[in-house]
Formats: C-alpha cells, structure tokens, sequence
C-alpha cells in the first residue's frame, strides 16, 4: 500500500479555516481562552454603571461596583435572557430590570424577590476575572485561575515620565489577518506609502526589507533591515507577543517630539470582527511637547477606518501624519481580503515566513491542547530588545 503524503497545514482549507474560529467549542477559541484580552477602556464604565462588551463571540456585561472595582458576567438573566446590562448596580451586585433578580460578581443569583427565599442558591450564570492596566480592562474567559497578569504588560507603559494613550477600533474582519499584518514587514514599504506618505512611509521608505524571524519566549521577533543609499542599515524589531500583540516603535508626529512606542491588541470580538486596542507610550519631554502629543493623540482616539470604508476604497485617504493615516492603510489592506480571508488561495512567498511561523505556531498550540499536551508557557521576554536604531550597513549583519 502506498504511504500518504501529509498535507501542507499552509494549504489545508480546514486547518486554515480554524485559524478565524473564536467560540467556546473550537480549538482556537479555546487557545484563545488561556489568556487575557483588553475588552473596554476603564474610563467607558463609571462607578454605579453597566455596559454591553463582546469578546470571543459571547455578549457580557461590564460593571463597575461601588468600590470602584469592575466585574464581567454573561450578558444574559437565567430568568428570562435580558441583557443584564440594561438593569442597575447596587452594591458590587447588578440586578436585572425585568423581574428584578439580582447577582453577585461571581454570577451567583442571591435575590428574587418574587420567588420563596433561599430558592435562589442553585441558580448561577457566568462570571469572569477581570483586571485594570494602563486605563485598559482586561477579561480573562478561560476555565480555572487565570494566568498571572504578566504576559501583556510592557516596561515602557510603567515608566514615570512617560505620557500614556489609548484608543480603539472595530473592523469587520477577523483576528488573524490582523495579527498576520503584524508580521509582514514588507507590506509597510507599499501599503504605507499609499494615499498620502506620512511620517511612517518617510522613515521607513520604499526599500525592500531583509526579514527574520525569531520565536521567543512571549512570542516572535520580527527583524527587518533595510540598508539605505547612505551605507546606513536601518532595523526594525516587532516585539510581537501571543496571542495577538505588536509592540513597535515609530517615529515622531512631527519635529521636535519623541519617538513613539505602541503596542497593538487584535482582540477577536468573534469569528469576522476585530476589536484594535492600542496603547501608546510617548516620553515627556517639554510643556509644548506634552500639550501637541495629547491633542494628537486625544483627537484621533475616536477614529475608527470603519467609518470612512466607501471613501477609503475609492482612494481618499485623511491628511495625517501617522495614526489615522496608518490604520485607513491597513483597513484597506485588511477589510480587502474579506471578513474571513479564503487562504487556501494564497500564494505565500518568502517574505510570508513570518506569517507561515505564526501559523504553525498556533497550530503546534491547539494540536497540543487537543491531544491533552500542555501549551508553551508564554511569558515576558527577559532580554530588553532595541526595537529602532540605525547602523552601519557593513555591521548589519
């Protein structure tokens, strides 16, 4: 008998397919549920307050008790499925608006005020770990305690004298192919030099990158060289972190103010949407420098590409230097293969080995979870990594 010849996984319509999966059921959803994953801004939910969010295909119910702390349940009354949202807070409680039953942060029911009393204590609905970092809320969906809150964080967004910025938007397509543009060095000497060249097209500029690609300890580096006409090597490192983070360095919105360093969250609010959450650190430098960097910043954290999509296809891209004018870039590049992108059409060439590394990588993951193996415990780099600096090209190597 003829031995059978093993797919390529990089041409298998079924495994890709599993990549955009995000329910509770799947094996990516699953993986994806061994981590923490920003679902709100901290100041979107006051003290006393209730708010809808959706991660990883489930509606759930954010609410900040009167302690101040905030709390994550299923968006859902076992009574009668309202949305739990809708209702008021009362203590760390939430009670639902249409019967009145109430629940605790762990999701135990502790009141029905029609019903006999004590009737409720075998009735309980979801709750979540929740956790504040950097103005951000972090939920955790998984099975058992959560991991310690590590992996996300970032040295740069804990430093004093550092201004701290977040923003976000929400594109109709799925994780991976935002995650996958975030190992795609290449794409930033095109896509970024589309439309308008801002700050970013001019640094980077149009020559072709030498790539490499390096698994680490929390996720890949991703190198890029670029040797200019002036014998100087250029290098840019993405500290990409798993599941879905690019923590990167770009240059400043105009003279005179620091570089920029960001780290950006795909968040997979279900199989075709994409939550983009970004934290952006900058350096304090001068009372003018400050104020520029905040009006920047402020004024471009309600812009979602989303908004713009029949005037960004036609070609009209906003007059910016860098953050709406890079994400209409990517928004094109992105929302253009689809909400779920058919990637047994592919054609991967060499400059994909990031992509083709990142694919395997969350294949080996969810192999492993399946056959009862543990997962690679993902954790912060150790090492301090330069992401931008300039050499000689002769010392590039």
């Amino acid at each position: 008998m003829n031995a059978v010849t093993p797919k390529n996984p990089l041409r298998d319509t079924a495994r890709l397919a599993a990549l955009s999966e995000t329910s509770a059921h799947t094996p990516m959803g699953k993986l994806l549920r061994k981590f923490w994953h920003p679902i709100a801004f901290s100041n979107s939910v006051a003290v006393g307050t209730a708010k809808a969010v959706r991660l990883l295909g489930e509606d759930l119910a954010l609410y900040r008790g009167l302690s101040g702390a905030v709390h994550l349940l299923i968006d859902q009354c076992a009574h009668r499925s309202t949305k739990l949202h809708t209702g008021w807070v009362e203590g760390e409680q939430l009670r639902c608006m249409y019967h009145g039953w109430k629940y605790d942060a762990t999701g135990q029911c502790v009141e029905r005020p029609a019903e006999r009393p004590g009737s409720e204590a075998g009735i309980r609905i979801t709750g979540y770990p929740v956790h504040e970092y950097c103005g951000l809320v972090f939920a955790y969906l998984g099975e058992g305690e959560p991991p310690a809150f590590d992996l996300p964080r970032k040295d740069t967004f804990e430093r004093k004298n550092v201004l701290v910025f977040h923003r976000q938007e929400l594109w109709p397509c799925n994780w991976p192919q935002n995650a996958e543009n975030s190992l795609d060095a290449l794409h930033v000497s095109f896509a970024h030099r589309m439309g308008v060249v801002g700050v970013f097209g001019e640094v980077v500029t149009a020559t072709i990158p030498g790539l490499e690609f390096e698994e680490s300890l929390a996720g890949i580096w991703a190198t890029s060289t670029r040797v200019e006409d002036n014998g100087k090597a250029v290098i840019r490192i993405s500290d990409w972190t798993f599941p879905h983070t690019n923590h990167v360095m770009v240059p400043p919105i105009k003279e005179g103010t620091p570089w920029v360093e960001v780290s950006n969250f795909m968040v997979p609010i279900d199989d075709t949407h994409t939550n983009r959450v970004s934290l952006i650190a900058v350096d304090s430098t001068t009372p003018e420098s400050d104020e520029y960097l905040r009006s920047y910043f402020e004024g471009c954290a309600s812009y979602n590409a989303a908004d713009h999509h029949d005037e960004l296809f036609a070609g009209k891209y906003p007059d910016d230097p860098l953050i709406r004018l890079t994400a209409a870039q990517d928004y094109v590049i992105l929302v253009g293969q689809g909400a779920i992108a058919d990637r047994s059409k592919e054609r991967l060439a060499t400059s994909d080995r990031g992509i083709a590394m990142l694919r395997r990588i969350l294949w080996r993951e969810m192999d492993a979870m399946n056959e009862g193996k543990p997962t690679k415990a993902w954790r912060r780099n150790e090492e301090k990594v330069v992401l931008s600096k300039t050499i000689e090209a002769a010392t590039s190597s």
